[in-house]
């Protein structure tokens, strides 16, 4: 399958222009597979997706992790989330940490099988704010100085959904979507700091700015000075792509080698409301190279076939 697939300027990224409501089969599978882990994230813009869509279209990506956080679970599709700053009778629809939030993280990295890539799809967009940006962890590795890679190549750091929802919490007074969650009693796991891709063979940064407490067999103090300057690295200007959402968006990034995060938006003016949808690891190698319930789509999509 031949897909119409245009770089994003900045290195990393592409657009691509097709219908996934339309697109099936192991070829279109394999063609979007393959573009995911050469650009790294794709923007498809102009879907009209239901969610049963939406569940077909990440799908073509992989197996979809129906392990997620059932307060925002859509009803009668596991594997969707709602991620959402619109509160109904003081409480948030969808994954909400505050209108200030930003954190820098890859999906899931709590969990001990990491999220191959991730399906977001904007459902209602904030007229200002909300954006989502993306750093280029992969490209950020490969610039580091040799002596650098070498030391880091090797280390192991902790991911914890517990310091996460601390961090979280001390950072919106108080408020934390993931300390009321029902994933939040898993336990700790580690992960290579450096991980090399599955499908690409390429080493990344696997870095986040509130779930890593400690590097394993680092001074605590080392480790933190450690992690702060790589992830200040990663996020400088020239490895960073900023999607500014318009309605009917979907963004597919590949969670092993980008990191990403959201922007501030005031949640009183500018609602924003997206789904998404997460991939579980795979190991197959690529080829060369948040009116009604505001939690549903449309009714116009959800009765798509």
């Amino acid at each position: 399958m031949d897909l119409a697939i245009t770089p994003l300027p900045g290195g990393f990224g592409a657009r691509v222009e097709t219908d996934l409501a339309r697109t099936t089969g192991s070829a279109a599978a394999r063609a979007l597979t393959d573009a995911l882990h050469r650009h790294r994230v794709l923007v498809l813009p102009g879907q009209h997706l239901s969610h049963a869509d939406l569940l077909a279209a990440a799908s073509l990506f992989g197996a979809v992790d129906t392990a997620t956080d059932r307060r925002y679970t859509v009803p009668g599709f596991p594997g969707l989330t709602v991620v959402s700053n619109i509160h109904e009778n003081g409480t948030p629809i969808g994954i909400y940490d505050g209108d200030q939030e930003e954190e820098w993280h890859a999906d899931n990295s709590f969990k001990p099988q990491l999220t191959a890539a991730t399906l977001l799809y904007s459902v209602i967009t904030p007229g200002k704010g909300g954006e989502t940006r993306f750093a280029d962890a992969t490209r950020a590795y490969a610039d580091l100085p040799t002596g650098l890679r070498a030391r880091i190549d090797g280390l192991r750091a902790v991911h914890s959904i517990q310091h996460l929802a601390t961090q979280q919490a001390n950072a919106a007074d108080g408020r934390s979507s993931t300390q009321a969650g029902t994933l939040v009693q898993l336990p700790e796991v580690t992960h290579p700091l450096a991980p090399i891709h599955p499908a690409t063979g390429a080493r990344t940064l696997l870095l986040g700015s509130m779930v890593i407490p400690h590097i394993e067999g680092l001074p605590e103090t080392e480790g933190r000075t450690l992690l702060a300057d790589l992830l200040t690295h990663t996020t400088s200007p020239g490895y960073l792509y900023t999607h500014r959402w318009k309605q009917d968006d979907l963004v597919v990034w590949d969670n092993l080698a980008v990191l990403h995060t959201a922007s501030p938006c005031d949640s009183s003016p500018h609602p924003r409301l997206l789904v998404r949808a997460a991939i579980r690891h795979s190991t197959r190698r690529s080829g060369p190279s948040d009116g009604g319930n505001p939690a549903e789509l449309p009714a116009s999509r959800q009765n798509r076939h």
